[in-house]
């Protein structure tokens, strides 16, 4: 087991994404996974029925006390739905993990459309999460309510990307798979330019949890010592694999099989 993971994120009683699917990637890729929860969702793979808020000193206890005594080799946010949680959340990045890196999944819209992060809030993300991130990873509608502007073009995705790098993170990975196509295109944008991952897209429902896996994925990696691109290829591979061997759970959206690294 290499790599420490702190996860502050919200709970998905369906266990496709949020905390559960975040757990069960690190692990499956060897790393070691501590939590702070924010929030408890009442979930499926259909829709996001009710959401019940972890009050805001919880939430900051759970991370000081893992950092305290198990430390971190990186951070992972997911659903920071208020402007007080997230407040908290970057306060103590910022007294107790100054210098860890920082995987930031802004979620905002939950996979059958819910919103799951007040519009206030969005402004507090931009100045305080997403500046220190080391890596970024919206979606296209996240993308959107970020920078502000339309996403409808190849062009546009490598101009959104360049541009949210420009808020401070030092990789943002801007995920394609809301773009229609065969081909599922993602953008990394740093500061020495944009690269482009490619890959079939998998026709399938089942693609619930895919953002909070990738980010994980991707956390692990860097938890382990991979640079962020080795951290997204790795990452993204464990989820296209994930996604084609689905168990086929649920109506709706359903889970990915993160336990596909596990061997008999």
């Amino acid at each position: 087991m290499k790599g420490r993971v702190l996860i502050v994120a919200g709970s998905d009683s369906g266990g496709g994404a949020g905390i559960q699917a975040d757990i069960k990637t690190v692990t499956a890729l060897g790393g070691y996974a501590a939590t702070a929860i924010t929030a408890l969702t009442i979930q499926d793979t259909r829709d996001v029925y009710g959401i019940h808020e972890v009050p805001v000193d919880i939430v900051r206890r759970q991370m000081e006390v893992v950092l305290d005594d198990i430390g971190a080799d990186c951070i992972k946010t997911g659903m920071l739905h208020r402007t007080e949680v997230l407040e908290a959340v970057a306060d103590v990045i910022a007294r107790k993990a100054a210098g860890v890196p920082l995987v930031v999944d802004p979620v905002m819209v939950a996979k059958g459309g819910a919103r799951l992060l007040d519009a206030d809030t969005t402004g507090v993300l931009r100045d305080r999460l997403i500046g220190a991130a080391t890596v970024l990873t919206p979606n296209l509608p996240e993308a959107e309510i970020l920078s502000g502007a339309r996403i409808e073009t190849d062009d546009d995705l490598e101009r959104v990307g360049r541009a949210l790098c420009a808020l401070g993170p030092k990789a943002v990975l801007m995920k394609g798979g809301h773009r229609p196509g065969d081909e599922v295109r993602d953008v990394l944008a740093t500061a020495d330019g944009v690269e482009v991952f490619r890959s079939p897209r998998i026709d399938t429902p089942h693609t619930h949890g895919t953002g909070c896996t990738l980010a994980s994925a991707i956390a692990a990696g860097i938890a382990q010592g991979l640079g962020p691109h080795a951290a997204i290829a790795r990452g993204r591979d464990y989820v296209q694999k994930a996604i084609r061997t689905a168990p086929g759970f649920g109506s709706g959206h359903g889970p990915l099989n993160h336990g596909h690294t596990i061997r008999d």
